[in-house]
């Protein structure tokens, strides 16, 4: 694949996100202010109202131009297909809970086991779906050491703890402005540019390719609204598209350990909320943290929005260096 390809359909996915976003922004803001936590931080207060659910706009732009290039490209359309049902899944789900809180302003949304029960039954579907069409059937690449290991009948369990994981992680970490769609967009940008160079000694369809540029691109078009100060929040409708999309690919192009370092903010997101609950259970009340996730922890400890943000952008960026040496 040509890198001309690849800025092609990351300027399509950009352009149809810009276009998408500039116009939803005033028809969610009239139904879909966001509304800010009491327990959170004051700074945020004056965030109320910005209008959520905005993620819909880099879900069609993705989409769109997945489809565009596994056509115009001649890419798998079984790959394809498997990719999307798990992305558009998690949007869906997201979607309803969005849509339950915000615009029929039920504070809870879906509950916790109605909205995990849901994931589970993509991830299910996914695992069953991907291994019947898959090359390498349950093995899983180990970078590094360039060798296939095969997981056997637990290779299912792998694929439906790393879908969920991942995208509840990304979930976690969508709470500044630009945070989530900036790093989804490098580490999008990272999976494309691994995937061309692991294809030039693994079997690879160009297809996960086409789909991790599209992502880059609709999350930088969003990012031109949600860059700070926040015209538009992607609500859970955006951040769990992005974490069930980004797992999925990967799996298809069997990179998938590797989102443990491009990826390396997400896990530590998630961990830094483990941590703090298990802790303030443990020690009835203390905390680890001043505030979880991490990046509020940061934000009280004196440093702007922009500059955790930023600083994070930056850290993300050399993981995904770091992890360019390990294909």
């Amino acid at each position: 694949m040509k890198t001309a390809s690849l800025i092609i359909i990351i300027a399509i996915a950009f352009v149809i996100a810009v276009i998408i976003t500039k116009y939803e922004i005033p028809v969610l803001r009239r139904k879909a202010g966001q509304n800010i936590r009491e327990e959170g931080l004051k700074s945020h207060y004056s965030k109320a109202g910005t209008p959520s659910m905005g993620g819909i706009s880099f879900i069609i732009a993705a989409c769109i131009a997945t489809i565009i290039a596994t056509i115009a490209f001649n890419g798998s359309v079984s790959h394809a297909i498997a990719i999307l049902i798990v992305f558009l899944g998690f949007g869906a789900i997201g979607f309803i809970d969005d849509y339950l809180k915000v615009i029929k302003k039920q504070n809870e949304g879906l509950k916790a086991k109605q909205k995990f029960g849901l994931q589970i039954i993509i991830a299910v579907v996914f695992a069953i779906l991907y291994t019947a069409v898959s090359d390498y059937g349950t093995q899983v690449y180990i970078p590094i050491a360039d060798v296939f290991v095969n997981f056997g009948p637990f290779y299912y369990l792998f694929i439906v703890f790393a879908v969920l994981a991942m995208t509840n992680a990304v979930n976690l970490t969508d709470g500044l402005d630009g945070l989530a769609s900036g790093v989804t967009a490098l580490v999008a940008l990272f999976f494309a540019i691994a995937g061309i160079l692991f294809s030039s000694d693994h079997v690879v369809d160009n297809t996960e390719i086409y789909f991790f540029a599209s992502l880059c691109g609709g999350c930088l078009g969003f990012l031109v609204f949600n860059k700070n100060p926040a015209k538009v929040f992607m609500g859970d409708t955006g951040s769990l598209a992005l974490g069930g999309g980004l797992a999925a690919a990967a799996i298809v192009m069997k990179l998938e350990l590797l989102l443990l370092v491009a990826g390396l903010l997400y896990v530590i997101e998630a961990l830094s909320v483990v941590m703090q609950v298990s802790y303030f259970k443990a020690t009835h009340g203390k905390r680890i943290f001043k505030m979880a996730p991490i990046h509020h922890h940061f934000e009280m400890c004196g440093y702007s929005e922009r500059q955790v943000v930023v600083s994070f952008w930056l850290f993300t960026f050399l993981c995904c260096i770091i992890a360019m040496f390990m294909v």
